[in-house]
C-alpha cells in the first residue's frame, strides 16, 4: 500500500509521470464511447495510464448513433468542438446534422489514436469497489480515505456482458473508473398516468418511446409514421423534430398533435436580433450579471447592481423569438423568463417552418398539465372528447439518474447516487465525495456539452496524475450544496437537473485553479470581459 502514495501526492510540474514510469502503470476503465468516453481516453492516454474504453454499441458516438433522420446539433459548431481538432472545413453549416457529428466524432478517434483502446459490444452490468467495508467508507473524512485519485490502491470489478450473444464476458479489474454513460439515453422517463389510464388502455393503436423510434433505421421510421393520425407527447428538441418528421409525411390530412405541458423559449436561430448568444451568455460580462456559488462580497454586489442588464439580455431574447414566431399568435408565449429556460438547459431551436405547418394545419398544438390514455386515444384534463391517435409517441425524456444508480452492485453506493431530486451530487461536476475511485463525465449539462466534458476530462486526467488532491469530504459537500443553490435559484421550477449554461466560465475558472492553470484565457482585459469563451480558449495551459 505505501509503494501506491508517491504517485498519488500532489505533483507538479510532471512528477507524477516520473514517478509512475517507476511503477506498474494504472488502469482505467471508461464506460462509453460517446464524446465524453472518447474525450476521458485521450487525456488519461496522455498522462500515461492504460485506458479501455466498455462500448455496449458496436461503434462509437453514443447518443448520436441513434437519431432521427433530422436530428441536427443544437449548439452552434464553433462551440461544440474539441478545443485541439477543430471542424474540417467542408462543414460551413452552424449546425451540422447527425451525420457529420458522426464523422467529426470518427476522426478525432482516429486522429488521437483512440479505436484500439475501445471495446465494442461489450456492456458492463454491475461495478463493485473490492476490499473495504461500507462502514470504513462511510467512516472516511477524506475522498477513497487520502484524497488522491486512486486512495490506498484498491480496485474496481466489472461484469461485462457480450451485447451480440448477451453471454457473460471475464470480468476485469481496474484502478479507477470513469462512468461516461449520459442521461439522453437507454433509460425512457414514462410519465405517470391516472389509474386504468396508462398506454394498456389504449387499444386503436400503438405507444413507444421516442428512444425506441430513434433505434430503427431510417426506412422503418418513415413507414411507421405514414398515413397515420400521430400524438407527440412533449416539447423539448426531440418532440418538435419529430412532430415535423410526421407533418411532413402525413400533412394536414392526418395531423400530428404536439400535446405538452409547459410552453419554453424554443429559438428560430442564435442570434437575437442580430446578437450573437454567446455575446449575452457566454462571455464575463454576462456572468458577472449573476450569483454565484463560492461568489465574493464585491461580485455579489455586482450581480445585484446588475440585475436591470440581467432582465435586458433576457428581454432581447424574448422579444426576438416572439417576433420571429409569432408567438402571440399561436397563444404560445411563455409565462416565464427566458433566463429560467437557459439556466436550466431546456433551449432547443426549432425546426425551420415548425409555425408554418401549424399555419397549413399540419401540425396541432394542445397544452395540459395531465393526461391518459382511453381506447380511441389521448384524454386530456378539462376535455370530453378524446385525441384520437392511431401511433402515441413519448418525448418525455430519460431517467439518466436510474442509469446511473443501477451500475453499482452496493446498495451503499446506489443510494449515494438517490438524492433529494433527480441530481446527482457531485463535486465539480464529477466526483461523488462518498464513491472512491470512480468520477462521472457527461451527466451535468450546459450549454455545449462537448465543451464541457473535454474540460472535465482534462481535468480528471490532472487529478489522476497526481497534480491535485481533493479537499475533506465535508468541503466537497458543501461546495455540491452550494451550486445546487444557485441552480435552483435561477431555474424557478424548471429545477429537474444540474445545469451549468450560465455559469460555464465560473465553473471552468474552478477546474483551471485547481490544474493550476491561468483562468483568464483572453489577452487583455476588454477581450476576457467581453468575447466569448470557447473551446479552443483551452487548448493548452
Amino acid at each position: 500500500m505505501g509503494a501506491e502514495l508517491p504517485f498519488t501526492e500532489k505533483q507538479r510540474g510532471g512528477r507524477g509521470r516520473e514517478r509512475r514510469g517507476r511503477m506498474e502503470a494504472k488502469k482505467v476503465a471508461i464506460i462509453g464511447a460517446g464524446v465524453s468516453g472518447l474525450a476521458a481516453c485521450k487525456f488519461t492516454l496522455s498522462k500515461g495510464l492504460i485506458p479501455v474504453v466498455l462500448e455496449a454499441r458496436g461503434g462509437i458516438g453514443g447518443v448520436w448513433t441513434e437519431t432521427l433522420e433530422t436530428t441536427a446539433l443544437q449548439t452552434p459548431r464553433e462551440s461544440y468542438q474539441f478545443s485541439d481538432f477543430p471542424w474540417p472545413k467542408s462543414v460551413t453549416d452552424d449546425f451540422p446534422d447527425h451525420n457529420q457529428v458522426m464523422d467529426y466524432l470518427r476522426s478525432y478517434a482516429d486522429h488521437f489514436g483512440l479505436m484500439k483502446h475501445i471495446r465494442f459490444n461489450s456492456k458492463v452490468l454491475s461495478i463493485e469497489y473490492d476490499g473495504c467495508s461500507d462502514d470504513e467508507i462511510q467512516a472516511w473524512t477524506l475522498w477513497a480515505g487520502t484524497g488522491h485519485a486512486f486512495g490506498d490502491a484498491r480496485k474496481w470489478r466489472l461484469q461485462l456482458q457480450d451485447t451480440l450473444t448477451n453471454l457473460p464476458l471475464q470480468e476485469i479489474v481496474v484502478d479507477f473508473v470513469i462512468l461516461c454513460i449520459g442521461r439522453f439515453s437507454d433509460v425512457p422517463y414514462i410519465p405517470k398516468f391516472p389509474p386504468n389510464g396508462g398506454p394498456e388502455a389504449f387499444k386503436a393503436g400503438k405507444v413507444l418511446h421516442s428512444l425506441e423510434y430513434a433505434a430503427m433505421d431510417f426506412n422503418s421510421a418513415s413507414d411507421l409514421i405514414k398515413d397515420k393520425q400521430i400524438t407527440v407527447v412533449g416539447f423539448q428538441k426531440s418532440a418538435l423534430d419529430l412532430a415535423m418528421e410526421c407533418a411532413n409525411a402525413n400533412g394536414p390530412e392526418k395531423p400530428c398533435t404536439v400535446l405538452y405541458k409547459t410552453k419554453h423559449w424554443n429559438l428560430p436561430d442564435h442570434r437575437p436580433w442580430g446578437i450573437p448568444l454567446t455575446f449575452l451568455y457566454m462571455t464575463r460580462f454576462s456572468e458577472l450579471l449573476i450569483h454565484k456559488p463560492g461568489e465574493s462580497f464585491l461580485l455579489y454586489l455586482l450581480a445585484v447592481i446588475l440585475s436591470p442588464i440581467r432582465w435586458l439580455f433576457s428581454k432581447i431574447v424574448e422579444t426576438h423569438v416572439m417576433r420571429k414566431h409569432g408567438l402571440a399568435k399561436y397563444g404560445m408565449v411563455p409565462s416565464h423568463r427566458f433566463l429560467q429556460d437557459i439556466s436550466a438547459c431546456l433551449i432547443a431551436t426549432l425546426p425551420e417552418k415548425f409555425y408554418d405547418k401549424v399555419d397549413e394545419g399540419s401540425i396541432i398544438l394542445k397544452e395540459s398539465p395531465s393526461f391518459g390514455f382511453c381506447e380511441e386515444g389521448i384524454m386530456i384534463e378539462g376535455e370530453t372528447e378524446p385525441i384520437r391517435s392511431d401511433l402515441v409517441i413519448l418525448a418525455t425524456g430519460y431517467r439518466g439518474d436510474l442509469k446511473l444508480k443501477e451500475i453499482f452492485a452496493s446498495s451503499t453506493f446506489r443510494d449515494c447516487m438517490t438524492f433529494h431530486n433527480s441530481v446527482v451530487p457531485l463535486y465539480r461536476q464529477c466526483i461523488h465525495p462518498r464513491i472512491p475511485q470512480l468520477a462521472v463525465v457527461g451527466f451535468t449539462e450546459s450549454s455545449s456539452n462537448l465543451f464541457t466534458s473535454e474540460i472535465r476530462c482534462r481535468w480528471l486526467a490532472e487529478f489522476l496524475d497526481g497534480t491535485f488532491k481533493l479537499p475533506s469530504i465535508r468541503a466537497m459537500e458543501k461546495d455540491i450544496a452550494n451550486w445546487e443553490k444557485t441552480m435552483k435559484h435561477y431555474s424557478g421550477p424548471f429545477f429537474k437537473r444540474a445545469c451549468i449554461a450560465i455559469l460555464h466560465i465560473w465553473y471552468s475558472d474552478q477546474l483551471c485553479k485547481d490544474m493550476g492553470w491561468n483562468p483568464k484565457r483572453k489577452k487583455g482585459l476588454f477581450a476576457d470581459l467581453f468575447v466569448p469563451y470557447g473551446p479552443s480558449d483551452y487548448a493548452s495551459p
